[in-house]
């Protein structure tokens, strides 16, 4: 088998089963690609997830992005990323179909009704993981928590974290860096183009630079795309409402692949069949630019103290971000006292067991789908 079929199939095969979120992804990748194929070595595995974390974009995607780029050059990048991406992109437009077309039935509310405070318990359980690793120190603790004040107060999320993560690298000490042009790259990004075409209405172009500037800033985990989503589409253009946000946070959990496929359902929901595919290809061209300018610049970046502190900054204010738009959005999932013990059972069995959450969302929708007979 050639090294670029190879690629295609393993890849392919990774993003039909690859549930559980970006943690497990990594380690199926490390199963299949370190231990049983031998593509690299675990040093270079972990060089690879080192540098991931210093560049905007899902970690998963790119970890299959940079393998595939290892083990059959530039075609293996481009079908490395996108044959990880496209079974879960497929899944996600199905079901978006399937929620147009029969959301608002009595079964899908009820069943959503179940799923949506196991969604919060994930996501607190994730914030709380990322927290014990990313906040060490009282000076990153009170980042943490000043971040999350400021998104409450209505800051801009990109303030909040591209200030972290300056402040951050000044305290450093001074190193010649790259995490400056990483933070300009990402800054240069359609930002200040989106805000001029939400202002004149252009939705499906106003859809697609909206995923475009997530794409190529999002720092942290897949989560944190959930605070990005409600700023942009719900709080400043008035698309989507919290329950919509959430129903698509809902999906994205129980397809396999990569968390942002989130935006697959969104597009769906604002454009159709063209909006899904704009928004998944918006959402995901960055991570395969920043991949592919980011590789030269491997060796510098594993030396740099300023990067580190800058990526350091960044992670805190990141979590404060998913902080926030947890407390929003639980509000809107957690509405009685069933969904409020749903809610605390599965964040519970999430933190004292290894359960994998894609049974917990079933589990919710089943009591979902029970409490609505009962009172039927």
């Amino acid at each position: 088998m050639s090294p670029l079929r190879e690629v295609v199939v393993v890849f392919l095969r990774l993003g039909v089963v690859a549930f559980g979120g970006p943690a497990a992804h990594i380690a199926m990748m490390r199963e299949e690609l370190v231990r049983r194929r031998r593509w690299v070595s675990d040093a270079q595995f972990i060089d690879l997830l080192g540098i991931t974390n210093l560049i905007p974009g899902p970690n998963s995607t790119e970890m299959a992005i940079h393998l595939g780029y290892l083990r059959a050059g530039p075609w293996g990048l481009v079908l490395g990323g996108v044959c990880f991406i496209v079974p879960a992109m497929l899944s996600v437009m199905a079901l978006a179909w399937a929620y147009v077309r029969w959301g608002a039935l009595p079964v899908a509310s009820a069943l959503l009704y179940g799923v949506k405070p196991v969604i919060i318990a994930i996501v607190l359980q994730a914030m709380w993981g990322l927290a014990r690793t990313a906040v060490r120190g009282p000076l990153l603790a009170g980042a943490f928590v000043i971040a999350a004040a400021l998104a409450l107060a209505g800051v801009h999320e990109l303030l909040v974290l591209f200030g972290a993560g300056g402040v951050a690298a000044l305290l450093a000490p001074r190193r010649r860096a790259v995490a400056g042009a990483l933070a300009a790259l990402a800054w240069a990004t359609p930002a200040r183009v989106m805000a001029a075409a939400a202002a004149g209405g252009v939705t499906l172009g106003t859809m697609t630079l909206v995923f475009l500037k997530i794409g190529a800033v999002l720092y942290g985990s897949g989560y944190v795309l959930l605070a990005f989503l409600r700023a942009d589409f719900v709080e400043r253009l008035g698309w989507l409402t919290d329950r919509q946000l959430l129903d698509a946070v809902a999906v994205g959990q129980v397809t396999p692949g990569p968390v942002f496929t989130t935006a697959t359902f969104i597009g769906f929901l604002l454009a159709g069949w063209t909006g899904a595919v704009l928004a998944t290809v918006a959402i995901f061209l960055p991570s395969f630019v920043f991949v592919a300018a980011s590789r030269p610049l491997l060796p510098r970046l594993r030396g740099s103290r300023r990067a580190a502190a800058f990526l350091d900054g960044v992670n805190v204010a990141a979590l404060g971000l998913m902080a926030a738009v947890t407390w929003q959005l639980g509000r809107a999932a957690v509405v009685d006292p069933l969904t409020a013990a749903l809610a605390l059972a599965a964040a519970v069995l999430l933190m004292r067991t290894r359960v994998n959450s894609v049974w917990l969302l079933a589990a919710g929708g089943a009591l979902g789908l029970a409490w609505q007979a009962l009172h039927a």
